[in-house]
């Protein structure tokens, strides 16, 4: 997330009320989290587990909760609660903007688009030409639709990342301030949930199908021309290549990538990265031709103990 200009370190430590290691002048230009980082923004640390990936992260800034040493170039925030002061920094750049009308006035809605009734269009949403928005689709602030795009009744594109510290009285969220992003000739199936990026954007290839159902997590990216079966949940931060193929009821864990043109069958729980190209099936999951070997070995037990019985 950029911020609308650029402060100076000790701006953004007046805003949190915190002490601070480098020039007073040093440039800061937006926060991130730390996949997705660039020159100038701000990542935070808050368990000395993560400290040297964080330092050593194209973050300039670290928001961290230790003083320790400034590697060369960058600077430090220094917070008793790192966790609590992004959320700080989101809320101050990004806050929560209030709507009472279906859509509204800050929306941009391209020439040609169809937009159903009782759907809600938030605060500086972006519509292409030549959308068709069904009923009820809720479409929340910022998110931004390429042309061609369609989008069927129930689905929700902006909601908060599933993302929450565990604290002694109870979790406390990861204020999403990032956006969703759909390309061009993109559909939509029915009851969909696309959530927003918690500071980058959760993204959809241009020409990718998603049949209804399908929950796609923070700040994952597919590809071009995806298809992608009902009842599908995608965790966040996940990586989906061009022309992947994913049957219906599949699940996957955070931080994966799923290489160009996989294919993932059924009820498989993607546990891991995997290469494209390929088939796969199981969970874990495995290359679909090994995987249903196994089931077929898994068969001839009862014949195999059967024998041994016999011999014996």
């Amino acid at each position: 997330m950029k911020f609308p200009k650029i402060h100076t370190l000790q701006e953004i430590a007046k805003i949190l009320n915190c002490e601070f290691v480098g020039d007073t002048n040093f440039p800061v230009s937006g926060m991130n989290e730390i996949h997705v980082v660039e020159s100038g923004d701000i990542v935070f640390v808050d368990h000395p587990k993560y400290y040297d990936k964080a330092l050593n992260s194209a973050a300039t800034i670290i928001l961290i909760n230790k003083n320790v040493e400034c590697p060369e170039g960058k600077a430090l925030l220094i917070s008793d609660d790192p966790f609590r002061d992004f959320n700080i920094l989101t809320n101050h750049f990004k806050p929560f903007q209030f709507s009472n009308v279906a859509v509204s006035a800050s929306a941009k809605i391209g020439a040609g688009t169809i937009i159903q009734p009782n759907s809600f269009i938030g605060n500086h949403v972006v519509i292409g030409k030549n959308c068709l928005i069904h009923s009820n689709v809720s479409i929340y602030d910022h998110t931004v639709i390429g042309d061609n795009v369609i989008i069927h009744a129930g689905t929700i594109l902006g909601a908060d990342a599933f993302y929450y510290k565990k604290r002694p009285e109870g979790y406390d969220q990861l204020i999403s301030g990032g956006r969703v992003v759909i390309k061009n000739n993109v559909g939509i199936g029915a009851l969909c949930t696309i959530d927003k990026g918690v500071t980058g954007d959760t993204t959809i290839g241009e020409g990718t199908k998603i049949d209804n159902q399908v929950h796609v997590g923070h700040d994952t990216v597919i590809g071009k021309k995806c298809l992608i079966a009902s009842q599908t949940g995608i965790a966040g931060c996940v990586i989906i290549q061009d022309e992947v193929t994913i049957w219906g009821q599949v699940g996957t864990t955070s931080g994966i990538t799923i290489g160009e043109k996989a294919v993932i069958l059924g009820q498989t729980g993607v546990t891991k990265s995997v290469e494209g190209g390929k088939t796969y099936f199981g969970t874990p999951i495995e290359e679909s031709r090994e995987k249903l070997k196994q089931l077929a070995n898994i068969k001839k037990i009862p014949d195999i103990l059967q024998k041994l019985k016999e011999l014996s």
